[in-house]
């Protein structure tokens, strides 16, 4: 029965007009705290009389109120649609195929889109899907809501239509063939069928009209060797996992050389199965992934590699060709050939060298051993550069024979070493048109700056390799006024169909059999190709000329593109500004890499400050009296002693926010774009910071962090001998660590449980996952100064380790027979250092879910718990921001926001704008100030799988549950799954011999586990 009782706080609420109960009702504190009187203003405050008392009062009631308005949470408004489109249902997300493709990365991708937005790639899993996405392609999708986009066209600096535009460039095409001047269509390698017809009729039309191919980062020596010996311009393709023994001459296999995309072929073939692994030695000048991936490594000059090559074209072909002695790395050459030629058609040899000899001995090479790796049919289209072309265009230019100039993927302002040559030339070009994501440094000097839609605005085809053609379709509405290429090409020739038409008859003529909705809808389309047959070459001159290589004094530059940022076309993206370098892992910078034997010789160091933040000395490099000023210096373990490396793609200033303006434009030495350059080295004053993620170098002899071993020991010995189980003491008595537990265990055998499996060999340290992880997860950018305090928030990280000794093996070794006090801080201080060519290891570390958590039990206020599916779980309104479960992670993974990152002017990055938070994913919050945040293994994409197969009424398949670094890893390292699917393939890696837990020996029972690396010795 309800009560009738009505109570009272005082007796004035008996009189229902009181003025004093409506005062009260709409006011918390019946009395003001006289703040100003007793805190004063700023100038005043020294010298305030506040006690501690009233201090304290106005803390306290502050902070009270405080709190509670945080109770109360923001209004968002939402507009729901007028007419909603049927195949959008809010809150469930929608893949599109398409293909990522700006000249320089091309990949087979789905676009993953929440209510029409864009907010991640994922890969094409398609059997015929060829490219799988690297980390700049998962970073494009932040690309597209880039606030300093060209958002209409200018002509002359000046706000125009396309209406204008059009009139401009068809008075321009009339005056050009009135009076004979040139009409020059300067692009990127597009390798797109559609855009070429496109082109062909835009020359039929305008006579004096050429097209000229020009990308940023050349392989022109490449496709010159492939066309004498081919007759035609394009780039031998490798499938790696065909063969057992690997020569790479400077080619960088695992990153940019010819496009990328052959790591997962290369892993196949690194993991060990039946015995047997593929052999892989490097080759090579600076530092690379594949060097760091190699099972040998030899650091030569680019004038040494040269030789080499000329050496092993002579053992494996039996020419004699009068090689240069190598000294110290002859015999390991000598090895190395002998290897390759044992192996037969198993055997393959690649080489990144920017010289036409070589690469003409590299197809002689692998014709010669009738290479099963080695595809020249199903030749790559994806670089079709000409450098020739292009320096004859500048001097037309020049010489004012070029009347109208359009351009469209390329900054030649930027990316040309001799750009002012071309700023000089651009002056005597009557009109000139640039089709452009931002104004970079080329429109800002053109005479129409035009507008170009991001790739996932876009449609459009490709054709990576012979007999791979793939589609671009748009994911979303163009967000600003503008106009492909390929629309202005049509409208300037008079073809007034739709370029969707266009490109949808191209399609369905290169596609037979298939439909144009399956072939949108698959993205990709295979066919097969005719067999090519080797036209002749001079192989023995090439031989002989290459062999004549000499040093001409001075360090070797070599020139090459950084993983993280390529060719700096995404140089804006914070993403991949913030990701830090595998090799040296740091962030923010390029640099000038050099020997510590060089640096040694011209007084150059690195050293760590009080903070921990890592300082080096700035440098001046002069290349053919160019000089490039303030370049600050890394000493590289593994660089070639004479030799110095500088990354491309940074120093860009024009459509840039000022935060990413970072680096030196590396491209001011590409002479000829030619990556190797005899360079001049000279000191200069002051110290750069860096923002370096790791600071230690060396395992230290600490066998139980990475777990290695031979490939002979891994199939003579046991796995209890290489797979070693820690012991702890029990009772006094030494007991393996896997058979102690000092917690109750729950019962895990019902219901999902989550593992991931992560094998050594297969991964190369890429960072796909981390800018996939970066994705799905909004993880907050910090900057530079941030990361410089170590307070990056990535909630994956990569470490890399290098060894002390020639391998890891020695030491452990060294390690472990160091004696007495003075001997053994003597040799492990002396193991901080890596060696001058040091084995190298990736480990990826994140979260490590651990079923018996150290941070679980010293949270104040339960913000962290374990889930009934093995996930560490964070409750972060929970979260107070003590810290202790960070202090108290062995694996030293929680990330601790010190700041509020989004909305936030002091953070400009994407989340500081609208436009930019546009790529946030609405199934993952945006943490807050003052909240411990870090990997949740994807729970929203497990839970997604979950409630998917529960409406569709279905059991989960094997390999359908993933989390954001799993889907992204083309190379298979990482392979997540429900360990208590007793057929599922994660279960079958957790029996594994290789299997092992990351510091098993504390007793955390991770639910994420390694494989021991096997090296091929």
């Amino acid at each position: 029965m309800a009560s009738n009782k009505k109570y009272w706080k005082s007796v004035e609420e008996l009189d229902q007009n009181s003025s004093i109960v409506e005062t009260l009702r709409n006011n918390e504190f019946v009395e003001e705290i006289p703040t100003d009187e007793f805190l004063g203003d700023a100038a005043t405050l020294s010298a305030t009389s506040t006690t501690r008392r009233d201090f304290l009062k106005y803390v306290g009631f502050s902070t009270a109120a405080a709190s509670l308005a945080a109770c109360e949470g923001p209004v968002v408004k939402s507009i729901p649609y007028v007419v909603q489109p049927e195949e959008i249902i809010p809150g469930v997300a929608d893949y599109y195929a398409t293909t990522m493709m700006d000249g320089f990365d091309f990949a087979n991708i789905l676009v993953k889109t929440r209510e029409g937005r864009p907010i991640k790639v994922e890969n094409n899993n398609l059997p015929n899907a060829k490219f799988g996405a690297n980390a700049r392609v998962h970073a494009s999708v932040l690309s597209l809501y880039d606030s300093m986009r060209l958002k209409q066209p200018k002509i002359s600096g000046k706000d125009a239509s396309w209406a204008d535009v059009n009139a401009s460039v068809a008075k321009s095409l009339a005056e050009a063939k009135a009076k004979g001047g040139q009409v020059v269509l300067l692009t990127n390698t597009m390798a797109s069928p559609s855009t070429d017809r496109l082109i062909a009729d835009f020359i039929a039309k305008n006579p004096t009209a050429k097209h000229v191919v020009y990308d940023a980062v050349s392989s022109s020596t490449a496709l010159d060797a492939f066309q004498m010996v081919y007759g035609e311009r394009a780039l031998a393709d490798y499938d790696f996992a065909k063969a057992d023994v690997i020569v790479s001459v400077g080619a960088d296999i695992l990153g940019d050389w010819q496009g990328g995309g052959y790591d997962a072929g290369y892993s196949k073939g690194r993991v060990p199965k039946n015995g047997k692994m593929s052999k892989h030695i490097q080759i090579e000048a600076n530092m690379s992934l594949a060097g760091a991936n190699a099972d040998k490594r030899i650091p030569l000059t680019v004038t040494e590699q040269k030789q080499a090559l000329v050496k092993i074209y002579s053992i494996v072909t039996g020419a004699s060709a009068g090689a240069a002695n190598l000294g110290k790395y002859d015999e390991a050459v000598t090895k190395a050939a002998q290897q390759l030629k044992a192996a037969g058609g198993k055997g393959v040899l690649v080489s990144g060298l920017d010289d036409v000899n070589a690469q003409l001995l590299v197809l002689a090479i692998n014709k010669a051993l009738s290479s099963e790796a080695f595809n020249p049919s199903a030749a790559r289209l994806i670089r079709k550069g000409d450098s020739k072309a292009v320096a004859q265009l500048v001097a037309d230019m020049k010489a004012g024979s070029v009347h109208t100039l359009i351009m469209n993927g390329v900054n030649p302002m930027y990316t040309l070493a001799n750009s002012y040559d071309f700023a000089e030339g651009l002056k005597k070009v009557k009109t000139s048109v640039v089709f452009s994501l931002r104004e970079d440094e080329t429109a800002v000097k053109a005479t129409i700056a035009a507008p170009a839609p991001h790739y996932l605005e876009s449609w459009g085809d490709v054709m990576i390799t012979k007999g791979h053609y793939a589609i671009m379709q748009p994911t979303i509405r163009p967000l600003f006024d503008t106009k492909q290429f390929q629309e202005a090409l049509m409208a300037w020739t008079g073809n007034t169909a739709s370029y969707y038409d266009f490109l949808k008859a191209v399609g369905s003529s290169i596609a037979t059999g298939t439909t144009w909705n399956k072939l949108v809808h698959d993205g990709v389309y295979t066919s097969e190709v005719a067999p090519v047959t080797g036209g002749a070459a001079d192989f023995a001159t090439a031989a002989s000329t290459l062999a004549k290589a000499k040093n001409e004094g001075g360090l070797e530059l070599v020139l090459y593109t950084k993983t993280g940022m390529g060719d700096g076309q995404q140089a804006n993206n914070p993403w991949l500004q913030e990701f830090p370098d595998p090799i040296t892992r740091a962030s923010w910078d390029n640099y000038v890499t050099v020997s510590k034997k060089d640096a040694e010789r011209l007084g150059l160091e690195n050293f760590n400050v009080a903070n921990g933040g890592l300082n080096g000395s700035y440098t001046t490099i002069e290349v053919a009296g160019t000089k490039l000023e303030n370049v600050p210096v890394i000493i590289q373990p593994g660089q070639a002693v004479g030799t110095i490396g500088l990354a491309l793609g940074y120093g860009r200033k024009e459509g840039m926010k000022e935060e990413m303006q970072v680096g030196v434009n590396a491209y001011k030495l590409y002479a000829n774009q030619v990556a190797n350059q005899v360079a001049k080295v000279t000191k200069t004053a002051g110290d750069h910071e860096f923002a370096c993620v790791q600071l230690q170098k060396t395992l230290m002899g600490r066998g139980d962090i990475i777990k290695e071993t031979t490939l002979e020991i891994f199939n003579t010995k046991d796995a209890a001998e290489w797979n070693i189980v820690p012991m702890v003491s029990l009772d006094h008595k030494a007991t393996p660590a896997t058979e102690v537990d000092l917690w109750d265990s729950f019962d895990r055998s019902i219901g999902h449980h989550f593992n991931l499996s992560i094998d050594l060999n297969a991964c190369t340290g890429c960072g796909a996952c981390v800018i996939a992880c970066h994705a799905e997860n909004n993880v907050p950018v910090v900057g530079k100064s941030e990361v410089r305090r170590s307070r990056d928030m990535h909630w994956l990280r990569i470490d890399r380790y290098y060894s002390s000794e020639e391998t890891f093996d020695k030491d452990v070794v060294l390690k472990n027979t160091a004696k007495g006090l003075t001997n053994s801080i003597t040799t492990l201080t002396g193991m901080e250092d890596p060696s001058e060519n040091p084995q190298v290891a990736f480990q990826p570390v994140m979260c490590q879910h651990c079923n018996h958590a150290p941070c679980e039990t010293v949270c104040p206020v339960a913000a962290t718990s374990h889930g009934r599916q093995g996930q560490n779980q964070m409750a972060y309104n929970r979260c107070v921001g003590t810290r202790y479960c960070a202090n108290n992670c062995p694996y030293k993974v929680r990330r601790f926001n010190w700041f509020l990152y989004s909305k936030n002017s002091e953070f400009d990055y994407h989340m500081n704008d609208d436009l930019g938070r546009m790529v946030l994913n609405p199934d993952v919050n945006v943490r807050s100030r003052g909240v411990m945040e870090k990997c949740s293994m994807c729970i929203q994409m497990t839970q997604s799988t979950i409630l998917k197969a529960k409406r569709e009424g279905r059991e989960i398949k094997d390999g359908e549950f993933q989390t954001a670094c799993s889907a992204a890893c083309t190379s298979g390292a990482m392979v997540f799954g429900d360990v208590n699917d007793k057929e599922g393939q994660v279960a079958k890696l957790a029996e594994d011999e290789r299997m092992y837990h990351l510091l098993e020996h504390i007793g955390t029972k991770p639910n994420v586990f390694y494989h021991v690396k096997v090296r091929n010795t």
